[in-house]
């Protein structure tokens, strides 16, 4: 998988941590239509220098990824004080009891279930980054 940047008139750049290209095409779709900016890494320690590189608004991050796991690349994130404040959102197929709880305790910000809801997604951007015509802001 081919870690990818696409850019446009987007005001707000998202790092999305996902292995499955097809989650990755799928988010990315979301993104660009939020009108955003979409940077997409496949694993943890890509993750981390993509966030200290690019300093995203917004990391959606997949739990279940190569190299260092999405808990752990919370946990970085959360412990790096130039990065601390960027929204992480944990997306992962670990939906059992305690799975929520254990993202949130690494320092994930939010918690979305796979496979993704879309509307959720659009939810998730609109609340952190602002609307997509520009009216209202996020109050993260």
């Amino acid at each position: 998988m081919k870690n990818r940047i696409v850019s446009g008139a987007a005001r707000k750049r998202v790092l999305c941590v996902e292995d499955n290209e097809t989650n990755l095409r799928l988010i990315a779709r979301v993104i660009e239509a939020e009108h955003h900016d979409f940077l997409g890494v496949s694993d943890g320690l890509l993750a981390l220098e993509a966030a200290a590189r690019e300093h995203p608004d917004l990391i959606l991050l997949d739990i279940n990824i190569p190299g260092l796991d999405g808990l752990e690349v919370a946990r970085q994130l959360k412990a790096d004080e130039t990065l601390a404040a960027i929204p992480v959102i944990a997306t992962t197929a670990n939906v059992l009891f305690g799975d929520r709880e254990r993202c949130l305790e690494a320092g994930c910000d939010e918690y979305l279930a796979k496979p993704l809801d879309i509307r959720e997604l659009q939810t998730i951007l609109r609340t952190y980054l602002g609307s997509p015509n520009g009216r209202g802001s996020a109050t993260h």
